[in-house]
């Protein structure tokens, strides 16, 4: 008879020892089924903590694309002059204001619930692995698998945690990576700057701007070579975390039944983390294929379909293209155009396979040099010469012999950002041929306000015959039936539609599973107190919580790597501090918080005139100065970091168990 050891216990192959909460050992011949389930979680005989087995198989291999294509024609891969006597004056501001204000309060986003609760379902991986619920202690308990919860596992077990638990509700690492694989799919910012840990990792991005697919991949060769996989619950949801103040620790609870007590708990689960959907008149009756491109559904052959997307943002410019390729018909439902800049895709060459690796800590100094960067346009472009440190950046900038004050250094920059956009708005000329469909295609509003987009095809697109923009500005798609699309009287009909409408940015709401010791919820306390963090790490009242790339988080500039990278660092920093003080609790004082908000909200009002438009960047016009991003800058905030560990007084550690 052959014997299997599961969690320490033998038993025989024929018949299993099955454990209830509730009920006295049984004997159960359902073997398969109860050895799939229990090995989904065991104890490690070397260090006694729980190792975990469920991350979920591929749901199919039809899950596959390519990101920006190389395109070797110059009148697509350069901007043209910017026309002279480009200035911002009376006239163009007043431009913009109408374009901004025609466009307020046009979306009405909702909670994706009941009938629309299919939005947010995982397409990419098979069914949940089985698992027994989990109600033991550990030290840490991290939410997300994403760059942040990847980084954070390699810097905690290099620093000597090993109790360190991850919940993720995707069925494998890779956060927006995981969730975003729709065809087209790219980084903005420059790989090599962008993916952590390449020296570690001994790895070179394929192509300057990498696929999302390729960044998905790596992403799991990086939880497949730290162990991350081990130490991960995949598809499980934290649905509540609450505090006890007699035992000191966080009970998370998830969709899993899990009731785990933690010392710590990290929120890393990314700043656009839920998609949102505007609510349309009649979306529901809607008969042929929906989806997010979120959720992409590669199951749907658009080859040959009448095919409609809402939205023309970042997603829905790296979309359009592609599917373009292969669908009968392409509707580009637009309400708002984006600013559509030069991409200019290259491989990575052998040349600079060759130098980087004689170049120890090569990415992270690009990556610093990238930080060094101050125009958005410049940093997200990627100049390879001075990122490889061939040419001096300080040495390129122009020196004033007089220093200028804060208004007179943003109304610089909204010069600067006018000339660029009269320059995107002059490639929409050059490029599109029919003049109302170009006109339509133009933005108004300051360069960096919305997200800035780039592609070399998404503009040649539309000179295509089976390619039809729908200009819904200023209010968007009203009205949808079940037969497509309908605007100002004109059914589109349809056989799928996509909605590339966006997530929601750093949205309070993600916090509401968070319970401090006094029974609010932190998104309780910033709806009445507005949002108060310190550095965006730590909110008073919440003990031993820590929150990575959130509201008021700063440190990163363009590239938000940096921001996690740093983060990290800090998060390890203070666990360390806490274990070497012998502290039970961390948290940190009233007033140091009250404080930092100030600052951030006095630094979002400062650089507003920045971001006048609709945006998520500004909660779509509405957002609270200083509650959402950190607006001060990277220098700044780093500043304030490292001032915060010099003295050390701005935190409360306590005592206990």
């Amino acid at each position: 008879m052959n014997k299997v050891l599961i969690s320490n216990l033998i038993f025989d192959s024929k018949s299993i020892i099955s454990y209830s909460i509730t009920a006295q050992p049984k004997i159960t011949t359902d073997f398969p089924k109860i050895l799939a389930m229990t090995i989904a979680i065991e104890t490690d005989p070397n260090t006694g903590f729980k190792k975990f087995n469920t991350r979920a198989a591929k749901a199919t291999e039809k899950i596959s694309g390519k990101g920006y294509s190389v395109i070797n024609n110059s009148e697509l891969t350069s901007l043209p002059e910017p026309p002279p006597g480009a200035v911002f004056n009376a006239e163009e501001q007043e431009k913009y204001r109408k374009f901004k204000e025609d466009r307020r309060g046009a979306a009405d986003y909702m909670n994706l619930e009941g009938e629309f609760s299919k939005y947010l379902e995982d397409v990419y991986s098979a069914p949940p692995v089985e698992r027994e619920s989990l109600t033991d202690e550990c030290e840490i308990v991290v939410v997300g698998a994403g760059f942040a919860g990847l980084l954070l596992w390699y810097k905690l077990q290099h620093a000597g945690f090993k109790d360190v638990r991850f919940c993720e509700k995707g069925g494998d690492v890779g956060g927006t990576w995981y969730w975003n694989r729709y065809p087209g799919i790219a980084c903005d910012v420059e790989s090599y700057s962008y993916l952590p840990l390449l020296e570690e990792m001994d790895y070179f991005p394929t192509m300057k701007f990498a696929a999302g697919f390729e960044i998905m991949e790596y992403c799991q060769n990086m939880a497949a070579k730290y162990g991350f996989y081990d130490r991960c619950l995949f598809h499980t949801t934290v649905e509540e975390t609450a505090w006890n103040e007699d035992t000191k620790r966080w009970t998370v609870k998830t969709d899993r039944g899990d009731a785990m007590q933690a010392r710590f708990v990290v929120l890393a689960n990314g700043i656009l983390t839920t998609p949102k959907l505007a609510r349309i008149k009649g979306m529901e009756n809607f008969q042929g294929t929906a989806f997010h491109t979120s959720r992409w559904d590669y199951n749907v052959d658009l080859t040959g379909k009448r095919v409609g997307i809402i939205g023309t943002g970042a997603t829905a410019v790296q979309v359009i293209p592609e599917i373009e390729k292969v669908v009968k018909e392409l509707f580009v439902f637009q309400r708002t155009p984006s600013s559509i800049d030069v991409r200019d895709q290259r491989a990575t060459t052998q040349e600079e396979i060759t130098s980087w690796s004689k170049e120890p800590g090569w990415a992270r100094a690009r990556r610093e040099r990238l930080a060094m960067i101050s125009s958005g346009r410049t940093a997200l472009k990627g100049n390879d010469d001075f990122l490889s440190g061939k040419v001096d950046y300080s040495k390129q900038r122009k020196q004033h012999t007089t220093k200028l004050s804060q208004e007179e250094l943003i109304q610089k920059q909204l010069n600067t950002n006018f000339r660029i956009m009269e320059q995107i708005r002059a490639r929409v000329d050059q490029i599109v041929e029919d003049p109302k469909t170009a006109a339509a295609l133009k933005p108004y509003y300051p360069y960096g306000c919305k997200r800035p987009c780039f592609h070399d095809e998404y503009l040649p697109t539309f000179n295509k015959s089976h390619v039809t923009l729908v200009d819904t500005a200023p209010l968007g798609v009203t009205e949808i039936n079940e037969r497509g699309v309908v605007h100002e009287g004109k059914d589109y009909p349809l056989d799928v539609l996509i909605y590339a409408t966006g997530f929601q940015w750093m949205a309070t709401s993600t916090f509401n599973m968070i319970t401090g010791p006094d029974g609010q919820t932190l998104q309780d306390k910033w709806k009445r107190n507005g949002t108060k963090t310190f550095l965006g790490l730590h909110s008073h009242g919440f003990p031993n919580l820590f929150i990575i790339s959130g509201p008021q988080g700063g440190g990163g500039q363009f590239n938000f790597t940096r921001v996690i990278d740093a983060h990290a660092d800090y998060v390890v920093w203070m666990l360390k501090t806490i274990k070497d003080k012998g502290a039970a609790t961390i948290d940190v004082k009233k007033d140091a918080e009250n404080d930092y908000a100030a600052h951030c909200r006095e630094a979002d009002i400062n650089t507003q005139p920045l971001r006048d438009c609709i945006s998520y960047y500004n909660g779509h016009g509405d957002g609270e100065p200083g509650s959402l991003a950190y607006y001060g800058g990277a220098k700044k905030w780093h500043e304030k970091r490292q001032e915060a560990q010099e003295k050390m007084e701005a935190y409360i550690f306590g005592e206990g168990n």
